[in-house]
């Protein structure tokens, strides 16, 4: 479709004479950007500056181009540019969920700041990729009766989804949004060192201006979990209080303790969301990269909750230009532990099956209070946070998960050409795994998975009913003839291979349905797990 961009009155009363503003900073935050209004911002920042290049890195389900904005000092435009400059890159990923839209504004904040303002030295250090405006065909659904109990803008916020109808927060392992596509190209071609993906809650009554997650999946290297919580977490921690006096801790929400009914000193608990790659902070680490999702809170007005969010992106570009070779450094050494596992062995185990799993003591969370404030425009009730009155109490963080099962991955998984597995192999050629085909027919000692059991859900979730299976290996002599697909799992993204092809895996391909005709109880699973590192003739295909 043919997008036509309208020009705001907010935003066609900028002149050259007056500062590039926002449409919220524009209408005194009442409202927030439209897709035309970030467009412009952009455009009009180009023009201002020789550090930034602005291009597009794929178009939205209605056909609306998404920008990208590239910050660099001196300017770069390609990746390999980023590659060889031995900087850092940081990518800065806002309005995945369009009625979240404190990330888009600030985003357009830091952009200015960086290019003409108090954060200019910061490009000089460190590469920055910014999606201002990811979900923008669930923007330009603004309406005042979505998000109704959010603390602004008045004006109203767009939807959850995409045009579609389709969460692309939950989209990163199927890959069925073009935006989601078009995201895991430039993943591919960029490969940012962290991710920045901005959001904000509309959950528990907590007492904390953000909250903030980084991968919670286990089955990650255990170097690259280990810096984000102990050191790159407490130090953004630090500089948030001392800095800019704002209350930051692990995104969760309350729930009833497992244990509450023995202790009621502990009435509550915090509990931590997800760790399957579905959702984007968990699937950048299987990309062996660093990645923190933040979550403003959504009963902070809505000028605060840019603030908020602002300086929490600040303190990561602060963050990542310090430590500018530590990062690379580890993200270098995750990649190379990764093929080396892989490849040598003991080989990494995977979960299948996970539950939350509480820090070793009881911490102190902060409970908050809220009122009811009317929105002026709507007439409807919104939810204002009391920032000054908070309280202190002690209870559990379930902040972890732990495997309760695991399965060993493989030193290479093949599987046939044939109909109903291209499939697999176009998802995996989207994520940039490397995938080869064998260039002369081999016999090889493998194991196949027995199908014994197929559950599928009753509930649609996204357009599918998830799939679990559950089976036995046994090892058998297999000829497979030239053609056949061969993923190995020593390169950067086995791991993350091995999670999409394990017929096990919670959230591969299995889950979501692009297996259906191959699984029914007594067959074999149609990818074979070769265990030994055996030499093939075999060929990369582009």
């Amino acid at each position: 479709m043919v997008v036509l961009v309208v020009i705001s009155s907010a935003a066609s009363a900028q002149t050259p004479e007056n500062p590039l503003k926002t449409r919220a900073e524009l209408t005194n935050y009442e409202e927030t950007s439209r897709y035309g209004d970030v467009v412009r911002f952009f455009n009009q920042l180009q023009q201002r500056t020789s550090l930034m290049r602005l291009e597009n890195f794929g178009a939205s389900h209605e056909g609306r181009t998404l920008p990208l904005a590239i910050l660099s000092e001196p300017p770069i435009a390609q990746p390999r540019e980023a590659r060889d400059s031995g900087k850092p890159i940081v990518f800065i990923l806002a309005n995945i969920h369009a009625g979240e839209v404190e990330g888009k504004e600030a985003a357009q904040h830091l952009a200015r700041r960086l290019l003409t303002g108090d954060l200019r030295p910061l490009l000089k250090k460190v590469i920055i990729l910014v999606a201002p405006i990811y979900n923008a065909d669930g923007n330009e659904r603004i309406c005042l009766t979505n998000r109704v109990p959010q603390n602004g803008p008045i004006g109203g916020v767009g939807v959850r989804e995409n045009g579609q109808g389709l969460d692309l927060n939950r989209d990163f392992i199927k890959l069925e949004a073009p935006e989601s596509v078009a995201l895991v190209r430039l993943f591919n071609a960029w490969d940012p060192h962290v991710t920045v993906d901005l959001h904000a809650t509309d959950g528990s009554y907590h007492g904390y201006h953000l909250t903030y997650s980084i991968p919670l999946n286990p089955s990650l290297n255990q170097n690259l979990l280990d810096y984000h919580r102990a050191k790159l977490m407490p130090a953004l921690v630090r500089a948030m209080r001392a800095r800019h006096n704002f209350r930051t801790y692990y995104y969760g929400n309350f729930s009833e303790s497992p244990e509450s009914s023995k202790k009621t000193s502990e009435p509550r608990a915090w509990y931590a969301f997800s760790p399957q790659p579905r959702v984007g902070y968990n699937y950048f680490g299987f990309r062996n990269r660093l990645s923190i999702l933040t979550e403003a809170y959504s009963y902070l007005d809505f000028r605060r909750r840019i603030e908020v969010t602002e300086a929490w992106v600040e303190e990561i570009l602060r963050y990542s230009a310090a430590h500018a070779e530590e990062i690379r450094r580890l993200t270098r050494r995750v990649d190379e532990e990764t093929i080396k596992e892989a490849s040598q062995g003991p080989f990494r185990r995977i979960g299948v099956e996970y539950r939350p799993k509480a820090l070793p003591k009881p911490v102190e969370i902060l409970v908050g209070k809220v009122t009811k404030i009317r929105n002026p425009n709507s007439g409807q009730m919104m939810t204002a946070m009391l920032e000054d009155q908070v309280t202190r109490v002690k209870m559990l963080d379930f902040g972890l998960f732990e495997a309760t099962r695991t399965v060993p991955t493989a030193t290479a998984y093949l599987f046939r050409r044939e109909k109903g597995l291209q499939v697999v192999l176009d998802k995996l050629l989207a994520h940039g795994i490397t995938v080869e085909e064998l260039t002369a027919a081999a016999a090889l000692e493998v194991k196949i998975f027995h199908i014994e059991e197929v559950t599928m859900k009753q509930k649609v979730f996204e357009g599918h009913h998830e799939v679990t299976l559950k089976g036995s290996y046994e090892n058998e002599k297999v000829e497979f003839p030239p053609r056949t697909l061969l993923v190995r799992c020593a390169q950067p993204l086995g791991l993350l291979a091995a999670y999409l092809l394990e017929p096990e895996s919670d959230d591969g391909l299995v889950t979501w349905n692009f297996l259906d005709s191959f699984l029914e109880k007594g067959k074999v699973y149609p990818i074979y797990k070769l265990t030994k590192e055996v030499r093939l003739p075999s060929k990369v295909i582009q």
